[in-house]
């Protein structure tokens, strides 16, 4: 885990600065002197060398300190954690809304194997995996929030707003991407499902008598919950870390659009910080899923 996570912090120190332009020039605006761009780098400590930056980092890092926001002169943890909330709400509802959707969908499809609805719902899942976020996402505010008027268009609300009201302003993102990433989860959970009904045991279950509910979501599903539990984790994952489409299509104050002005203004703090809370939040989750295993399946212990 150390390792992973200090690999990732040198690549993202590293990259940031490798992109071009100017922080504080871009800070002072066209109209600073050069002796002002001199005197902001020295003060931001961006006229260091790169190694000497590179250790400071580092060193803050370890201790918890992410460093000084340039843009917003603000610690990068109070920066990231105003920023948090939007992000991990908006990844649980997508997720919550592609495991309806394709969990229950990729079993039925499973069961009902070479049917007219296997094939609709394959061909569906495909479709959901090659449109665009943002089209979806365009479409869904032009029909379900502008034309019909049944969920906020864009935004989060003011600053007073109350917090289930600012959840009325998620469900459409949410829908939207849990939808797009809902693909994933059906065709896995269609596939271990294939894998595991055609197993001895499901045959012998079915000769005793058990009903078709008990056979495919009491020892099918059960059986082929580990490939199913990898694929959830790595699609929560990559909705907390790849949400940028969708927040910005639909002005979510959230980390993605936090991460894009960052980049614009060279804002390498937020930058770096933001690239070590994603690569964390990996980690912990492939340790959630690993635990998960041995809740599912017993036979991991051995």
């Amino acid at each position: 885990m150390g390792a992973v996570v200090l690999i990732v912090l040198t690549i993202a120190f590293f990259i940031v600065r490798l992109a071009p332009g100017d922080p504080a020039a871009l800070m002072l605006g066209p109209d600073a002197t050069p002796e002002d761009a001199v005197a902001l780098r020295e003060r931001l400590g961006l006229d260091r060398p790169i190694f000497v930056q590179y250790a400071t980092f580092i060193t803050g890092a370890v201790r918890g300190d992410l460093g000084q926001s340039i843009f917003f002169n603000q610690p990068v943890t109070q920066v990231l954690k105003a920023r948090a909330e939007p992000t991990v709400l908006l990844s649980l509802f997508s997720l919550i809304v592609a495991l309806l959707v394709a969990v229950p969908i990729g079993i039925y499809s499973a069961y009902r194997h070479g049917s007219f609805f296997d094939q609709a719902a394959i061909s569906t899942a495909m479709l959901a995996a090659s449109v665009p976020s943002f089209w979806t996402g365009l479409m869904a505010q032009r029909w379900l929030a502008t034309e019909y008027g049944w969920f906020p268009a864009s935004g989060y609300g003011g600053p007073d707003t109350v917090f289930l009201d600012r959840i009325e302003y998620l469900i459409l993102p949410s829908l939207v991407l849990g939808i797009v990433n809902s693909a994933l989860i059906l065709r896995f959970t269609r596939a271990s499902m294939l894998d595991v009904l055609g197993e001895d045991y499901i045959r012998t279950a079915r000769s005793k008598g058990m009903s078709e509910f008990r056979v495919v979501l009491r020892h099918a599903l059960r059986n082929a919950g580990i490939p199913i539990i990898t694929v959830v984790g790595l699609t929560f994952a990559l909705l907390v870390s790849g949400a940028v489409v969708t927040e910005r299509v639909f002005n979510i104050p959230g980390m993605g659009n936090l991460v894009v002005n960052a980049v614009l203004r060279r804002d390498y703090p937020v930058i770096q910080g933001t690239l070590i809370v994603v690569a964390n939040l990996y980690v912990i989750i492939n340790l959630i899923t690993d635990l998960l295993y041995l809740v599912v399946d017993k036979r991991v212990r051995f």
